[in-house]
Order: structure tokens, then C-alpha cells, then sequence
């Protein structure tokens, strides 16, 4: 059984950066391409990017092109979010998700496993 879980999500003022982790077991990780999504109050839930398996495709969404890296380390089972340049309109809970596919996924749907999410709070 697939598990994930978020780390590193907290308050932080605008202008500012995080790094979430997302920590992967129950199957082999390298064989699964990893996203990255976020959902705020009342807003449909948003892709962010998305990395397969060895690394070699990485697609970021438009709102966050330029500020945010994902990259994953494969010996750690654990898949990161760099966020830099931290805006108020960033504030949502962010989550992980996983699928055993080599295509760079963007719509949530078609992912098959979860983490339960890590809440990301900008302040101005």
C-alpha cells in the first residue's frame, strides 16, 4: 500500500521560501511519476508540477513557473517542493500525489495515491 506524506509546510511572509518533502513508501518510488498540487479555500485543487520517474520530464504549472522546483531523490524516497518568492495568493493546503505511469501527469485525476496535505500559510 502506496503512502505519502507532507512535510514542511508553515507560516512565512510574503517575499519569503519553503521546501515541502514528500516521503513515499509501500512500492518502489522510482517507478512512479510524482505531482505536486495545491487546493485553497473554496478553489478547485491546482496543479503545481510534476516529475516522472528518473527525473527526465518536468512540467510546472503557469502560477508558479519560475519560482517553484520540484525535484525528487530517488535514494530517499522522497519527492521536494522548492518554493521561492512566496505570495499571499500561495496560502493552501499542499499535497503529493503518485502514479505508476512514465508521462508528467497534469490533471488530479489521474492520480492514484495521496498524501493528506501540509498547510502553507503566506502572510503580507
Amino acid at each position: 500500500q502506496v503512502q505519502l506524506v507532507e512535510s514542511g509546510g508553515g507560516l512565512v511572509q510574503a517575499g519569503g521560501s519553503l521546501r515541502l518533502s514528500c516521503a513515499f513508501s509501500g512500492s518502489t518510488f522510482s517507478t512512479f511519476t510524482m505531482g505536486w498540487f495545491r487546493q485553497a479555500p473554496g478553489k478547485e485543487r491546482e496543479f503545481l508540477a510534476v516529475i516522472t520517474r528518473g527525473g527526465g520530464m518536468i512540467v510546472y504549472g503557469d502560477s508558479v513557473k519560475g519560482r517553484f522546483t520540484i525535484s525528487r531523490d530517488n535514494a530517499k524516497n522522497t519527492v521536494y517542493l522548492q518554493m521561492n518568492s512566496l505570495k499571499p495568493e500561495d496560502t493552501a493546503v499542499y499535497s503529493c500525489a503518485a502514479s505508476p505511469t512514465t508521462l508528467p501527469l497534469r490533471s488530479p485525476t489521474t492520480y492514484d495515491y495521496w498524501g493528506q496535505g501540509t498547510q502553507v500559510t503566506v502572510s503580507s
